[in-house]
């Protein structure tokens, strides 16, 4: 029985889970954003929030309780290269400043319209708020079917209230006992 243990277990023991974990939200700072599933996203996010919270405090005691949490990494560039910047020092220098106005949902899950090949898992776009990055794209495509399929509910409930007022001649389906073709 797990009784008040919270989390999603993510088919991983509890080792596999906390450095999975770790290192997605150390991508997440590093990067701004982390291409994952939606359920690791969801546990994911809840870390970096708490994370960014402690960081915009920034005092001694909160650098040291997010290197506990974090297990600190060296940054690298696009050449792969160190820069001499860690994840915490451009979580405390440059994320945490970002948010000092705003009191919480630092990071935003856009679910994308494609699904993982190996076994369709749900993919989504983890990112922080920031204002040059803005949702792109399309919905998925059956959010649009969704779309379509409630729109022509409304047109045939159109059709059939004014059939029965009286001001179209009972050839509508209603009129004919057919049922709505949805």
């Amino acid at each position: 029985m797990r009784h008040k243990l919270r989390g999603r277990q993510l088919s991983r023991d509890t080792e596999h889970r906390k450095a999975m974990r770790r290192n997605l939200v150390q991508s997440l700072f590093e990067h701004g954003k982390v291409r994952t599933t939606l359920p690791k996203a969801k546990e994911v996010r809840a870390m970096a929030e708490k994370l960014i919270t402690l960081a915009r405090t920034g005092t001694l005691t909160s650098r040291r309780r997010a290197i506990a949490v974090l297990q600190d990494r060296r940054l690298v560039d696009k050449e792969q290269e160190f820069t001499g910047q860690t994840v915490i020092q451009k979580l405390f220098s440059e994320i945490a400043p970002t948010f000092a106005d705003r009191r919480g949902g630092y990071t935003r899950i856009i679910k994308l319209s494609d699904y993982r090949i190996g076994d369709g898992g749900s993919l989504v776009i983890l990112q922080l708020l920031t204002e040059e990055s803005k949702p792109t794209g399309t919905a998925r495509r059956s959010a649009g079917l969704r779309r379509k399929r409630n729109e022509r509910r409304h047109q045939f409930a159109g059709r059939a209230l004014k059939a029965r007022k009286g001001e179209q001649p009972a050839a509508t389906p209603a009129a004919e006992g057919g049922a709505p073709q949805a």
